[in-house]
């Protein structure tokens, strides 16, 4: 008898994580699976046109939850999750990431004695001002599988007292979705791309380019705290000209603030996936406060300098391309040049970052659902 998920997702990225797991799950058939959008971010690029790209059917379900506070937008997805559970019963749950959405299903879940698989388990930032660290937390303390990208996440389940037989090094699957994306990308007219002029212009003229992207509370909201990193930012495109994608959150805020950020950085809106890496895999260094972006220039060997006073990603500092160096101004340009000049420092793709995950932990779930009964009515 097969075994139904259900997949949860709530914002674009997180679309990205469970791409692999459903193409990998297309291709056995002891698990069956419903794609349940909660509506978290509402994103007009999340078209047809965006799955098409995935390689992924579109949402059997979209809750269409909504903004508001996080009580509010977490209050709201509970319940209609609740509602549907309640209707359509799944023998699992997987969550991926570290969203609202991520916490609010797991709750759910598990309150109704729904097994939950967490991707992307025991991250850690050990920054509680972090609604995304309280999210993990909260996610891997009642999860029932972890599946981890990396050795610091088993060591932070380890010694937060979870079972080494329900713990999982499988790899990341945004590392499966970026190889996968990136294969597509060769194949692809970029020539339409809202990204491809500015990267014409700069790679025909033999020049190199840098890519910024800045959306954090912490980096964005204090305006003493985006002036400095603006500054810095100022004096490192008068060696290399920058392109930023502008979140809105930071659109706002750069004309509430009155930054100008100068002749040598180009504003642009935010871009779909596909224009996006087609811009950044090439770029001579990523200027990022997120982490996706840290892991994924990793998996490409893209130098990436991280606007943060912490990372959950350890592993992208000690063994691939990204330097963390905080928020001072003077820092931020002092390591950016010291890669302008390099060499590179010495970097790899860390331990199964292959483009596998997904099927490993489709294998496993398949093999851990059906070895038990599980959600006994």
């Amino acid at each position: 008898m097969q075994k139904k998920i259900h997949l949860v997702a709530g914002a674009r990225p997180n679309f990205m994580k469970i791409a692999p797991i459903v193409r990998a799950l297309n291709k056995q058939n002891i698990l069956t699976y419903r794609i349940i959008h909660t509506g978290q971010h509402y994103d007009p690029e999340m078209n047809e046109v965006f799955f098409e790209e995935l390689g992924i059917p579109q949402p059997d379900i979209f809750m269409g939850v909504g903004g508001g506070s996080h009580a509010q937008q977490t209050a709201k997805i509970m319940t209609a999750f609740e509602e549907y559970c309640q209707n359509d019963m799944p023998d699992a749950v997987l969550v991926v990431g570290d969203v609202n959405s991520t916490l609010a299903c797991s709750i759910v879940a598990k309150k109704l004695q729904i097994p939950v698989a967490h991707v992307e388990a025991g991250l850690r930032s050990g920054d509680m001002r972090m609604p995304e660290e309280i999210n993990r937390l909260v996610t891997d303390s009642i999860s029932d599988w972890f599946f981890v990208t990396e050795p610091s996440g088993l060591r932070h389940l380890q010694h937060e007292g979870k079972l080494d037989t329900a713990t999982f090094l499988v790899g990341h699957v945004m590392v499966d979705n970026l190889l996968y994306q990136a294969e597509k990308l060769a194949n692809m007219d970029t020539g339409c791309f809202p990204t491809t002029p500015f990267k014409t212009t700069q790679l025909d003229a033999g020049k190199r380019y840098g890519v910024i992207t800045l959306h954090r509370p912490s980096n964005v909201d204090d305006a003493k705290t985006f002036s400095g990193i603006s500054e810095a930012l100022k004096e490192i495109a008068r060696e290399l000209p920058l392109i930023f994608p502008v979140h809105p959150r930071t659109r706002n805020n750069l004309d509430k603030f009155a930054i100008d950020l100068g002749p040598n950085i180009t504003l642009i809106g935010p871009q779909a996936y596909m224009p996006f890496l087609h811009l950044w895999k090439d770029a001579a260094v990523v200027l990022t406060d997120s982490g996706g972006l840290q892991e994924e220039t990793t998996a490409l060997g893209v130098p990436c300098i991280t606007i943060r006073e912490n990372t959950e990603r350890p592993i992208t500092v000690e063994e691939g391309s990204n330097t963390l160096v905080g928020i001072n101004p003077a820092r931020i340009v002092e390591e950016t040049i010291k890669i302008l000049r390099g060499p590179d420092k010495p970097c790899r793709r860390p331990q199964l970052w292959d483009g596998k995950a997904a099927e490993r932990i489709v294998r496993i779930l398949a093999q851990a659902l059906v070895k038990s009964p599980v959600n006994p009515k």
